[in-house]
């Protein structure tokens, strides 16, 4: 069983910040990419960014300058810090991660279940 458990969404005014946080847990014998993207309603799910495991990071352009992935493997988390936030950031925020499950072949994508963030003009 694995599971990915997101924290830090919420309510925040234009040029505002957040920090969104993402925790994978379960029998996880490694962890690969992890990624964050958001969904605004009517809209395709988009990549905002991506980390590799040895810390190379991409960005969508949307985003550059402004959001910051990160992640601490000794937690198996990943972040997203939000900062200068536009109201057309307005969605929810998925987490992703491949990882590889204990006694299990192959390396999967699994998901969070997403947290919302609303910005207000």
């Amino acid at each position: 069983q694995v599971q990915l458990v997101e924290s830090g969404g919420g309510l925040v005014q234009a040029g505002g910040s957040l920090r969104l946080s993402c925790a994978a847990s379960g029998s996880i014998s490694s962890i690969n990419a992890m990624r964050w993207f958001c969904q605004a309603p009517g809209k395709q799910r988009e990549l905002v960014a991506a980390i590799t495991s040895t810390g190379l990071t991409n960005y969508a352009d949307s985003v550059k300058g402004r959001f910051t992935i990160s992640r601490d493997n000794g937690k198996n988390t990943v972040y997203l810090q939000m900062n200068s936030l536009k109201p057309e950031d307005t969605a929810v925020y998925y987490c992703n991660a491949d990882l590889l499950r204990i006694g299990l072949l192959g390396a999967y994508s699994y998901w969070g279940q997403g947290t919302q963030v609303t910005v207000s003009s």
